[in-house]
């Protein structure tokens, strides 16, 4: 961070809910320094604080899936279009969003301007979903019953070519987790089905606080290529349901025709029964939507990449050195003993634009602590949710931050 605080609340003006909620979403977003638009069309660079929530969303899901027997690899970026056209119903549910790549250099022409060259054999589609690259690789993997199940997940960029985009919701460009499992039952691959969705269910209810609906798609609404999609969605503040999460029974509608086959223990052939299941960076658009308000981002404790900032207050360079040595004994104390994040802001300049500053970027709790304060051995604390301002003896601020963050989750 820059170690001089810059005062410009006015460009960070956020638009009322009420008068535009559109533009309020934006808004947050900008005021939290969470993304940024690209010189790319539909596409938007995450900035360090929406990467850290993302990072704390791959943390949690990761631990969940490998206490599942689920394990990680990546697959190409690059798709060809054959591979696409082997499952009629799949690449016509993606075909409009797929990017592809036809040439493989670049070429100055007479007027010395790049353009494309060497035309590629086959088209590459940019990956807007890994099915079909994937199961290809599974043909070679498995043979016998005894190579399943099969249980790998992918954390890895997707492209679809969107029309309208908005941040974090619908990008041209997104990060996403992929899982793929294959089996030799039916029954265990629903079972997987179910298991997975459970698993998106208790993430977004139990690390961040959004209560979900669980269900089945309809017919028209299902994953491109599946036999059922179940989903998990999310009721937004303007009323409006968002889909944060799904897991899709394929069947075997593509083991069949990437010959995805194995022997079973009578010696048979047998195409296997897969799924696939996933979220993506829309549920950092979820989280601001369900939680925040018209001062800005709202980050639950257990997602908050930092859960409490520390602002040392000081109207003297004599009190400087003292209050700040105060503010990391304090933070160091909270840290090793609440089990949280802890972040002392010791950047020149007023308190109020860093309260500013920390409110609109969501840290769940702020705790002020001056030359009073420490005379007192006492420090106020405020809620980023409620606004409540508290008094806790330094002594018992571990205990007292504890508290508050689980009650605030």
């Amino acid at each position: 961070m820059d170690k001089k605080i810059q005062e410009q609340e006015s460009d960070y003006a956020i638009t009322p809910r009420a008068v535009d909620y559109s533009q309020w979403y934006l808004d947050v977003i900008a005021a939290g320094e969470l993304a940024d638009n690209s010189p790319v069309r539909g596409c938007m660079v995450i900035r360090p604080n929406g990467y850290a929530i993302w990072e704390n969303m791959q943390k949690i899901l990761d631990s969940s899936f490998k206490a599942k027997g689920v394990r990680n690899a990546y697959f190409p970026l690059l798709i060809p279009k054959s591979f696409f056209e082997k499952e009629a119903e799949h690449v016509e549910g993606f075909a409009k969003e797929c990017a592809v790549v036809t040439h493989h250099r670049l070429a100055l022409d007479d007027k010395k301007k790049l353009e494309p060259a060497g035309l590629l054999d086959e088209p590459l589609i940019i990956r807007p979903t890994s099915e079909t690259i994937i199961y290809s690789m599974y043909a070679k993997w498995v043979h016998s019953f005894r190579d399943l199940p099969l249980l790998l997940n992918q954390w890895a960029n997707v492209v679809r070519w969107e029309m309208r985009t908005r941040p974090f919701l619908r990008t041209t460009e997104f990060l996403w987790q992929e899982g793929h499992t294959a089996h030799a039952a039916k029954e265990e691959a629903d079972a997987t089905t179910l298991q997975m969705i459970e698993v998106y269910q208790e993430f977004f209810e139990k690390y961040l606080a959004i209560p979900v609906i669980k269900g089945i798609k309809s017919e028209s609404e299902k994953f491109a290529g599946a036999v059922y999609t179940t989903c998990v969605e999310a009721m937004m503040q303007d009323g409006k349901a968002l889909q944060v999460g799904t897991s899709h029974m394929l069947g075997q509608n593509f083991a069949k025709p990437f010959d995805v086959k194995f022997t079973d223990k009578n010696g048979q052939p047998q195409y296997v029964w897969q799924t696939s299941w996933g979220i993506s960076t829309r549920a950092i658009g979820a989280l601001i939507m369900v939680h925040s308000d018209d001062k800005g981002l709202i980050l639950p404790p257990k997602i908050a990449p930092i859960a409490v900032v520390v602002v040392p207050i000081w109207n003297k360079d004599s009190e400087m050195v003292g209050v700040i040595e105060q503010a990391k004994q304090a933070a160091a104390q909270i840290s090793s003993q609440a089990g949280c994040v802890v972040y002392v802001d010791e950047r020149e300049g007023r308190p109020g634009p860093k309260f500013y500053e920390w409110e609109r970027k969501g840290i769940p709790l702020r705790i002020e602590i001056g030359p009073a304060e420490i005379a007192n051995k006492k420090v106020v604390i405020v809620r980023r949710d409620l606004g409540d301002k508290a008094i806790a003896p330094l002594a018992d601020l571990p205990a007292k931050i504890k508290e508050l963050l689980e009650s605030m989750q």
